[in-house]
């Protein structure tokens, strides 16, 4: 049995908060404003695979009006969603990525998101893509006002 599923998730840029995407620190002159490290990237990953599993979403299993959560590494809250989903019996297949950020440009970094990636879900690097895009200047992410990221993914039960 197969299950897609989809993520999206978008955060505000702002001064004097870190850059952390696909757990990866990001020079930058901002960082994106949330209640945990507000990693978009990793968030639009755990609501795909919640989804995908009927086990709800993130602000469900870690919600942002509990100070538990406040300033939580997201890579921490991706491997405690992998281990829902797989207590469910499922098994991840592939995750694919979609970044949409203005700046800064994320091509160095991609390589360290999927290896993160792929150790909190315990699944192969290869089973992993993350892309970025630009938004050719349009909207909030073009602005440079925010970051966004859309996730898929491929869940199955043996």
């Amino acid at each position: 049995m197969f299950r897609t599923g989809h993520g999206y998730d978008v955060h505000k840029l702002v001064e004097n908060r870190r850059l952390i995407l696909g757990g990866v620190e990001i020079p930058y002159e901002k960082g994106l404003l949330g209640h945990s490290d507000a990693d978009v990237l990793l968030h639009a990953i755990s609501d795909a695979l919640l989804g995908a599993a009927a086990l709800g979403d993130i602000g469900q299993l870690f919600p942002d009006t509990d100070p538990a959560y406040e300033g939580a590494d997201s890579l921490l809250l991706l491997k405690r969603v992998c281990i829902e989903v797989n207590e469910k019996g499922y098994h991840i297949s592939n995750i694919d990525a979609t970044v949409l950020a203005q700046r800064p440009k994320l091509m160095p970094y991609i390589d360290k998101m999927r290896e993160n990636i792929a150790s909190a879900c315990e699944i192969e690097k290869d089973a992993v893509s993350v892309k970025a895009t630009t938004e050719e200047g349009l909207g909030f992410t073009g602005d440079g006002g925010g970051i966004a990221a859309h996730a898929v993914c491929l869940i199955y039960k043996d």
